[in-house]
């Protein structure tokens, strides 16, 4: 899909800049060429897609499926429509404001936050080819017990007065979605939308990927495999910071634990990395800081990043 853009990558990098195609510069450029094309072509088509199928939902029924029994079941919804939602961490993001503006608790939004980038179909099918079902069982529900929990810690510490950027009394309850919406109206409404949240976010988007492309080209590919083996006790806290400047959806990254897994990195570790890459990236942290205020994102990325921790090491001592 995205070979036209290797090969544009490929020329500007190699033939405009010069840079040789085995050198560190070389590979740094041509990935933030690659991944800020692919990104931002991946964003405005999935925020556009999913403005236009929000046109056909309500809020209020949005609101009704996700809470319609109690707030603990409301969590579990969330967390499992992350899961079957194919988004990476950026373009979730519209749809987990959306979330917000349509009166769902903070809390719930964030289990789908928290879900929708770290667990997804393509991830799960790729570690059942790689690892087992065992093991795709286990990430998957490990990422969605993290999502849920963490979901319900920041629901119990009622922290919606630290999300800033947009007014929570004007929620968009009242906006005329639905089946009967004229399709003109539609698209002008995922257009406008498309338009805001680009405007917004990009040049956060190209701090991060910059940062990834720094890393991609000049830390050693055997960093984690040197400093990350199974009988260090620091293996996992280490591979989680590790994963958070990088970038990338979880399918993109199970190579890597593949890899590394290869080179004698503990199973856990690895799954620690990935989940650190999909849901504690940079790229979301900066984006999310249009929205809230630091104190809020710390909390979040502290509850995320502790339950990925402990999940490293419970994969690390079930797997010896």
């Amino acid at each position: 899909m995205f070979k036209p853009v290797q090969i544009l990558a490929d020329w500007i990098a190699y033939g405009v800049f010069g840079l040789g195609r085995n050198t560190l510069a070389g590979g740094a450029v041509n990935f933030f060429i690659f991944d800020t094309i692919k990104i931002f072509i991946l964003l405005a088509g999935i925020i556009f897609a999913v403005s236009v199928i929000r046109t056909f939902l309500p809020p209020s029924k949005i609101r009704e499926i996700i809470l319609k029994k109690s707030r603990f079941s409301g969590h579990l919804w969330a967390a499992g429509l992350g899961i079957i939602t194919p988004f990476c961490t950026c373009s979730a993001i519209p749809l987990f404001l959306g979330f917000i503006q349509t009166g769902i608790p903070l809390g719930v939004t964030f289990s789908f936050l928290v879900a929708s980038p770290m667990i997804n179909e393509v991830a799960l099918v790729m570690l059942f080819g790689m690892f087992g079902v065992k093991i795709a069982l286990l990430y998957a529900l490990s990422g969605f017990i993290i999502a849920v929990a963490s979901g319900l810690i920041i629901g119990k510490l009622n922290l919606e007065h630290l999300l800033e950027g947009f007014d929570l009394s004007k929620r968009i309850q009242n906006v005329a979605f639905g089946a009967e919406m004229p399709w003109p109206e539609r698209l002008s409404y995922a257009r406008e939308y498309t338009k805001d949240i680009l405007k917004t976010v990009w040049p956060y988007v190209l701090i991060g990927i910059g940062i990834g492309a720094w890393i991609h080209g000049y830390v050693p590919e055997n960093f984690l495999a040197r400093w990350a083996g199974a009988d260090k006790w620091y293996a996992v806290p280490l591979a989680t910071l590790v994963g958070i400047p990088l970038y990338s959806n979880a399918a993109g990254v199970i190579p890597l634990v593949s890899a590394l897994t290869e080179k004698g990195v503990a199973l856990g570790t690895t799954l620690a990395f990935m989940m650190a890459v999909t849901g504690l990236s940079l790229p979301e942290f900066l984006i999310l800081r249009r929205v809230m205020k630091m104190r809020l994102l710390f909390i979040f990325f502290g509850i995320v990043g502790v339950g990925i921790v402990f999940t490293g090491f419970l994969f690390n001592y079930v797997m010896k």
